[in-house]
């Protein structure tokens, strides 16, 4: 194959070849649209100097530094969305953006409080998954006082002290898991519910939604006291046996947060696949397979994807002095086995 020229990347791009040769002299300023356009199609054809291209793009661009603060960097799920984050970033227009993640040690407040205050060392915005607890209130307010803006992301916390929440609506996924339970359920039963820990506010919601749903509609369900599974699977796991033992006639459980490895495993060893209803908490590998082997029910996941965009999308924002409203609710994503991958 011919090596490609500025006239295929400007026949790729629909502009002319004057204006691609202003796009790489970077000399003349040319429209943030045009400019994209000549880049995107310079990466498709496979142009020796993309690279190049991007550079002069971006050169005269503001800087804008970004950090995350996420938790269980032992779980898959937040592993991808740091990695997510660091793309989206790269990838946004407007700015020259750079990105750092990094992870609490532990679920301690003092833990997310001190890993929020050190990623904002080398950040102009931050945003976080953490609990809502006042040592981590104490880290956003010293924040503010910096003039550094947090973001919450899928669980709420530091109310009236963050710029915004962004996620998905916690109290009506709570809802709308018992009634896949409850549509699920071999029959009326006892069903149990597992949190990460009753500072997670947006398994708080969950949980009040969950229990409201039985509550109003179906009162023949008797959902028992919360688990709390510090959302590791060894934990869930241990439980779950528990439960399970316990409670023989147990129909559904729900698995509000992270851990549902150690429920999958657990009922995989103790029952049989759909005896007992399960519904749990983002799609990952474990769940895929769970939803094919038929020990998972249904999983409420958040759109990840939406979720990066929007956040670095505001998180820009209000660097440049722009202002949001204080809640950004996504819609929830519903994986089941007969629509799975």
């Amino acid at each position: 194959m011919p090596r490609p020229t500025i006239k295929d990347i400007a026949r790729e791009a629909g502009v002319s070849v004057a204006t691609v040769n202003r796009v790489i002299a970077g000399n003349v300023p040319v429209r943030e649209e045009t400019g994209r356009k000549v880049s995107e199609a310079a990466q498709r054809i496979g142009y020796h100097a993309t690279n190049l291209i991007k550079q002069k793009l971006t050169a005269d661009l503001p800087l804008v530094r970004f950090g995350f603060m996420l938790h269980n960097e032992d779980q898959p799920f937040y592993r991808a969305l740091g990695d997510r984050l660091i793309e989206t970033v790269a990838s946004l227009d407007g700015v020259r953006g750079t990105a750092v993640v990094k992870f609490a040690k532990s679920q301690a407040p003092a833990d997310f409080g001190e890993a929020l205050l050190e990623v904002s060392e080398d950040a102009d915005v931050v945003a976080a998954t953490a609990l809502n607890h006042y040592r981590v209130n104490d880290a956003v307010r010293q924040l503010a006082e910096r003039s550094i803006k947090t973001f919450a992301i899928m669980s709420d916390f530091a109310q009236g002290e963050r710029e915004s929440y962004i996620g998905l609506n916690n109290l009506k996924v709570g809802r709308g898991a018992a009634w896949l339970l409850s549509a699920t359920a071999r029959k009326p039963g006892r069903l149990a519910i597992f949190v990460g820990g009753h500072r997670w506010h947006g398994h708080d919601l969950r949980e009040a939604g969950f229990r409201s749903f039985f509550r109003e509609h179906l009162p023949r369900f008797e959902v028992l006291d919360t688990l709390v599974n510090l959302e590791t699977p060894l934990l869930t796991y241990e439980a779950t046996l528990d439960l399970l033992s316990r409670y023989p006639d147990v129909v559904g459980i729900y698995v509000a947060g992270g851990g549902m490895d150690g429920a999958i495993k657990a009922l995989r060893e103790e029952r049989n696949p759909a005896e007992v209803a399960l519904v749990v908490n983002q799609f990952t590998s474990a769940s895929r397979r769970g939803l094919a082997d038929g020990y998972v029910t249904s999983v409420v996941g958040t759109p990840t994807q939406p979720l990066c965009f929007e956040l670095v999308r505001l998180m820009a924002k209000t660097v440049r002095g722009e202002a949001i409203s204080g809640q950004h609710f996504l819609e929830p994503v519903v994986h089941i086995p007969e629509l799975g991958e």
